[in-house]
């Protein structure tokens, strides 16, 4: 009761600090939560009891799982919830929406027109440096821990890592399809293929996976990544090639399947189970995506289907579909496929 009390006094300061709208509203939940965090640490080195020992007191590491944080990044909250926390300014930010508040601090410069502005400008300078001061504090403390116990868990799962590892990985995998990176750049495995090979080798892992899975652009990446597995990578550009690379896309993919050939191995490599599995969990991916009414940047391309209406990625998802069921005439459509089925039929027929 005490944590989940917490959790709803840091949850309600946080939201006066994004959508308040004058400058001591702002700078008192600021100075606010500095304090709170002071009193009640995410992570911290803790004395150890050695009153019937002679040795020197030790120092244990703790790290409050169950703490608040004004990040979302794991399955606890749903992908709706997330968008809506994003384009209310109320809730704590995703990957996208720590992206979008720098993009708007950014913009600052053009934002000097009115005093309404310039509050909300300082607003999102209050929440950006409060956002850095919480990275600061979770990663510090694992850090001093780490060097003395040497246990990478506690590096691995800080906040700064977790949000910034996987967007990190494709930037690099844009980076190397341009042929901009060289050996020097590392050869350490991307967070995303290390999923994808756990999924690969577990099937049974993958449904459960993709259904608590809820952020879209990470979902829609891994549907993908999956399939080229399969596939075959796209073709990484090199400093001697200026031709196009493969659509990597996912709207390259569905046209993938327009292939009879192409189905044809990818059933018999994956079956037909797993393929309308990922297109499904991907379809509902790109919807959501598309919802948001931004370009999604890191995926694939980095401009996903930007040449590609959102009607006819709804016409090649039916006829990816149609040409399962083509090479497979016992397949039955699990409901996940009916839905994105009768979801790409519905927004067809509005049109």
């Amino acid at each position: 009761m005490q944590i989940w009390w917490k959790s709803k006094m840091f949850e309600a300061i946080f939201q006066i600090l994004k959508v308040g709208k004058s400058l001591e509203l702002i700078m008192a939940s600021y100075q606010l939560l500095n304090e709170l965090d002071k009193c009640f640490p995410r992570a911290y080195l803790s004395n150890v009891d050695k009153s019937n020992s002679s040795c020197t007191a030790l120092l244990e590491p703790v790290v409050v799982k169950e703490a608040w944080s004004p990040f979302s990044l794991g399955s606890d909250a749903t992908c709706g919830e997330r968008q809506t926390a994003n384009k209310n300014s109320g809730g704590p930010l995703d990957s996208s929406g720590f992206h979008l508040l720098i993009q708007n601090i950014v913009k600052v410069t053009d934002e000097m027109n009115s005093q309404a502005l310039n509050i909300k400008s300082l607003g999102n300078m209050f929440v950006f440096q409060y956002l850095v001061n919480v990275l600061e504090g979770d990663f510090l403390p694992r850090n001093s821990m780490y060097k003395e116990t040497m246990n990478w868990t506690l590096l691995r799962e800080s906040l700064i890592n977790m949000l910034l590892i996987m967007e990190l990985d494709m930037s690099k995998k844009k980076a190397d399809m341009q042929g901009h990176t060289t050996r020097a750049d590392g050869v350490r495995t991307p967070l995303v293929e290390i999923i994808i090979d756990e999924l690969t080798y577990n099937e049974d892992i993958l449904s459960p996976f993709l259904q608590v899975f809820n952020e879209p652009k990470w979902k829609l990446e891994i549907a993908l990544q999956y399939f080229w597995k399969y596939i075959g990578k796209p073709s990484v550009r090199t400093r001697r090639s200026n031709g196009p690379t493969e659509d990597a896309t996912f709207g390259g993919l569905l046209k993938y399947f327009s292939n009879n050939t192409n189905t044809k191995n990818i059933i018999r490599k994956i079956g037909t189970e797993v393929a309308q599995l990922l297109l499904a969990h991907a379809f509902q991916a790109y919807l959501s995506l598309s919802s948001e009414q931004q370009s999604v940047k890191g995926i694939s391309n980095s401009k996903e289907d930007a040449s590609i209406s959102s009607l006819e990625i709804c016409k090649n998802m039916i006829s990816a579909f149609n040409s399962f069921r083509g090479k497979d005439g016992h397949m039955e459509i699990l409901p996940l496929g009916k839905e994105a089925l009768f979801t790409a039929a519905t927004i067809l027929s509005t049109k």
